[in-house]
């Protein structure tokens, strides 16, 4: 090989390796960790950058600052991973990442409507501000979360319904307010990971405070003032009842074990 030509390879190979770094640079590895049987869909927006005077153009029912991220619902807990864009160029308007909103779904029973939701949300920053976490020395930055199933009566035949709820964790694994994610430093994140960590709690708890009644092997779901009154709050009448029914159909005095 002439010494022209391995000159020549090794530039190109030098340039090929420059574009994988600027590549690699300019993105971030984001993760999610599911629980069995959910799935999630979430949007990347992205805005102009800081000090940027341009204009992001008519959409016209297209959104081209946002990506979309998709993963499937599974069986089994498993953890998916996207490659994420810090930024983005749409008709030479310099975008930044500003947030991720990630729609969490789950089923809780056999019928079609038996799908429960709730979200994720992670807002991208220019600078570091107090509160925000600081990317370990791993790369890996963890941003914990925990859902669980709530659930309640509705209707005349008090039908049990349940709802997704999902919330953020703090340092110690205690449940914050927040929704699953947070506020990050997004200078902070280029080549390294963004995990979401969703856990989950078998455990669930009633969605209407003051409605029932903690019993042996489960909720009594308190009467009210009638078998008919559909809010039904408690006010201290605890030995009054009511049935509610399961979404099989049965009549049941207490959920979830239908004693």
């Amino acid at each position: 090989m002439s010494r022209w030509m391995r000159g020549a390879l090794l530039a190109a190979g030098v340039a090929w390796l420059s574009g994988c770094a600027g590549r690699a640079s300019d993105s971030f590895t984001l993760e999610v960790d599911l629980p069995a049987g959910f799935d999630v869909l979430g949007d990347a927006s992205y805005a102009p950058a800081s000090g940027e005077v341009c204009k992001l153009p008519r959409r016209n029912g297209r959104r081209p600052e946002l990506k979309i991220f998709k993963a499937i619902r599974k069986p089994i807990a498993n953890r998916v991973s996207f490659e994420v864009p810090l930024t983005e160029q749409v008709n030479g308007c310099p975008l930044v990442l500003r947030s991720l909103v990630f729609a969490i779904n789950a089923s809780w029973g056999q019928r079609w409507s038996d799908i429960g939701r709730d979200y994720a949300l992670i807002y991208f920053h220019d600078r570091w501000e107090p509160g925000m976490p600081l990317m370990p020395e791993t790369g890996v930055q963890e941003l914990p979360g925990r859902c669980q199933w709530l659930f309640r009566t509705a209707g005349p035949e008090h039908a049990i319904l349940k709802f997704l709820w999902c919330k953020s964790l703090d340092a110690a694994g205690e449940l914050k307010t927040a929704r699953p994610g947070g506020h990050v430093h997004r200078d902070a994140l280029p080549g390294k990971t963004l995990r979401l960590v969703l856990g989950f709690t078998e455990e669930e708890e009633p969605a209407v405070a003051d409605n029932w009644v903690k019993v042996l092997g489960g909720w009594k779901r308190c009467k009210g003032e009638s078998a008919e009154d559909l809010y039904a709050f408690c006010r201290g009448n605890v030995p009054d009842f009511k049935a509610f029914k399961m979404p099989d159909g049965r009549l049941c005095s207490i959920y979830p074990s239908c004693n």
